[in-house]
Parts: structure tokens; sequence; C-alpha cells
């Protein structure tokens, strides 16, 4: 049986697809699962080629949101401080006051994070795990809700480098573009004949309703057997043959919020192993490191499919799941 709030819910989520989809063709699949992580509290690394819509469609849906969205192009000269803020000198008052940097909003969209310095993405390493930043000793708490939203292009592509595993274990999902087929390439063309049609989109929720569904989402219950199965899955990673580095205790908690974002998208009030299953590689698949000798072939979504396969399946025993 649903409880009464997400049925209520539901109808802002079907509405806010509908507005993000008039700017993102083609990737409905793509549009969902950003939503989910957005309401499961996650942040999201968007990997493809240059071109394909990852931008878009993080501005469609700071604005299908009303978000406060800032953006900065990640490039080898930008600093830390251009992300975190910094303390300048007030001659008028004698003293230091800070300046917020570009972090301080409520969706920040990181292009192309990839090409800048292991210095500069250090800085967002706060602000992911804790939703704060600190400068010169002083902590401040950024606006809520706060979503990282990043892009990055394809590893080897000129003027990229490998993020380090403690940046990637901070995205919730790692997920792919692709090129849209003809037929909504077709349409994409249509689509500009009256303008860009991110300038159609209307505002469905604001933060603060956003920040309900947030609380929401953080109701949906597990049964105990769906933590022992969200646990095997994690602790399959950790011994399989193929693997060097499992999944991290964050990635194990991320993939229980997003299995609630999953029950409360698809209307209930509780997680299935379904949930799990739908999205289990969008979580781990940037968490673990292949050995080098398995690194080809299809590598880490090859073993990830087959953890799904042979971890059991918890099946119901009178108690609902």
């Amino acid at each position: 049986m649903q409880y009464s709030y997400v049925a209520e819910y539901g109808k802002y989520i079907n509405r806010i697809i509908a507005e993000v989809k008039k700017a993102v063709i083609g990737k409905d699949i793509m549009i969902a699962k950003v939503l989910l992580a957005i309401l499961a509290k996650g942040h999201i690394l968007i990997e493809d080629k240059p071109g394909v819509g990852k931008t878009t469609l993080a501005l469609a849906f700071s604005k299908a949101m009303r978000l406060d969205c800032k953006r900065v192009q990640f490039t080898p000269d930008v600093l830390p401080a251009d992300l975190t803020g910094f303390s300048i000198y007030n001659k008028k008052t004698e003293k230091f006051q800070f300046q917020p940097g570009a972090l301080f909003c409520q969706l920040f969209l990181a292009d192309e994070i990839n090409r800048t310095s292991s210095k500069t993405q250090s800085a967002l390493l706060e602000v992911m795990e804790e939703g704060n930043v600190t400068v010169d000793g002083v902590t401040y708490h950024l606006p809520q809700p706060h979503t990282v939203i990043a892009t990055q292009n394809p590893i080897g592509s000129i003027g990229t480098q490998m993020l380090p595993e403690s940046q990637m274990d901070r995205f919730m999902f790692h997920l792919e573009m692709g090129y849209p087929d003809m037929q909504h390439e077709i349409e994409i063309l249509r689509s500009r004949e009256n303008g860009n049609p991110i300038d159609t989109i209307q505002p469905i929720v604001d933060a603060k309703m956003l920040i309900e569904m947030r609380e929401a989402v953080s109701r949906v219950t597990i049964n105990p057997k769906i933590y022992h199965y969200i646990a095997s899955l994690v602790d399959e990673t950790r011994h399989h043959p193929a693997i060097l580095l499992g999944v991290s205790p964050r990635g194990t908690l991320a993939l229980t919020d997003a299995a609630r974002g999953m029950a409360f998208m698809r209307g209930r009030d509780y997680v299935l192993a379904d949930d799990i299953a739908a999205i289990c590689q969008d979580v781990f698949v940037h968490r673990i490191v292949m050995r080098e000798q398995s690194r080809n072939s299809g590598s880490a979504l090859q073993v990830i499919q087959d953890i799904i396969r042979k971890v059991p399946v918890p099946r119901p025993d009178g108690v609902k799941l």
C-alpha cells in the first residue's frame, strides 16, 4: 500500500521530467536517473563526448526545479579559491571579509571536470561529502539543497586526466549520454526552429519543495533482507578475482539511498530488490578498479552484471519487501 506522500509527489516527478525533455530529446532514461540522484541527495558524473547535451541536461534541471545554478568551465588555470571563495582585506572595517566562490549555489555545474588540476578538483571533496567549504579555518554552509553535476570528456581526450578514486567515490552515479539516434536527431533540429528549447522550460518545484521531496525519499523503508542483499552485492566486489579495488562503505550508502529514490519514483514507500538491480551498475561502475589483466573486453560493466546475477535475490516470507 502506498503512503499518501508518495502519490502526492509523483505528479511533480512526471512534470519535472516532461519539462526537461523539452530540451533533452531522446534521453528519457538519463533524465530519470539524474532526477533520482537529485532526490536521493546524490551527485552525478556524466561522461561522454563533447556536444551530446551534458551541459544542457544540467541547465534544464536547474530551470525545472527553480534552483540557483552556477557553472564553471574547468580548465588548468581554475584555482580552488575560484570555487570555495577567499578572504579579502576590507580597509574600511580593517578586517578580512569573505567572498563566496562559485560553489555557493544550489546546483553547481562542473563542466569538463577532468581538464583541471588535482588541486582544484580537491576543492570539491568537502563540498560533496559534507555540504560545506572551509576557508582560512572557517567553515561555511552551502545553500540547500545542494547538488553537484559534473561532466567529463572520455579519458584520453586532449587535455584530460583521470579523477582520483576519492573524487569518483563521491559521485552517486556515473552516467553516459551517448549519441541520439537519427529520429531523435531530427527532432532536435526541429526543436530549434523557434529558438532554444531550454528557454521554454517552466519551473515545476522550488528549493523548498525539493527539500520536502528529499525528506520523503529518506522515509522510504528497507526490509532487513534488502539490507543484506545490498551488503552482499558490495561484498562481492571486494572478493571478485577481476577487481583490484571494490566498492567502499560510501558506495554502500550511495546504493541504499539510490534504491530509496528508485522506489519513490516508482510510487512505493518501500524498496524491492528490483530497485537495487536497476541502479547498481550506475553506482558501482566508477567505484571499482579492475585488475590490469581484466581491463579489456567490456570489463567493469560485465563484471557488475555477473555479480548481480550471482548474488541471490531475497524472497518475501510474509514481510513486505
